[in-house]
């Protein structure tokens, strides 16, 4: 079993208490992950990427896809039981209903979902602000005297 400590990272950071969080969080969440619904995850491009969630039996309506505090929830359930009166000999459908949570990096927001063929597909973007953007700084010559300057001194 793997332990981590993140207390070392609390006495000499500052600011890092996200990260420290999701370490710890990770290392003890890695033993008892569900695993219904399968799902991917895929890079569709370069800031671009797609939850595709098998939902085999649930209908639109009963799929619930909901943003909070950089974690994204999708969950189901059926809305009637419309199986009363029918008797199974086989049952490898499963439409039991269920709750998966992602977490999500800043600067990264869904941007859409849509149900077709039993899949459910969300969508999602890093959209880096434009403070974060590098940024080209110009280089003044020998003697020169940037604008903003001259215009300060008239």
């Amino acid at each position: 079993m793997r332990s981590f400590d993140p207390t070392p990272l609390y006495r000499a950071t500052i600011g890092f208490d996200r990260v420290a969080d999701l370490l710890d969080r990770v290392m003890s969440n890695d033993i008892a992950q569900p695993t219904y619904p399968p799902y991917n995850i895929e890079k569709t491009g370069e800031t671009a990427y797609r939850i595709s969630i098998a939902v085999a039996g649930f209908s639109a309506d009963e799929l619930n896809v909901e943003v909070k505090e950089n974690a994204l929830h999708v969950s189901a359930r059926k809305a009637t039981d419309d199986e009363e009166g029918r008797t199974f000999l086989h049952r490898g459908i499963a439409t039991r209903a269920f709750e998966r949570r992602f977490h999500l990096a800043d600067h990264v927001r869904v941007v859409g979902a849509t149900h077709a063929d039993g899949m459910l597909h969300i969508d999602l973007a890093r959209e880096i602000p434009e403070a974060l953007k590098p940024r080209r700084i110009e280089i003044a010559k020998t003697g020169a005297i940037p604008s903003s300057v001259d215009a300060q001194a008239a």
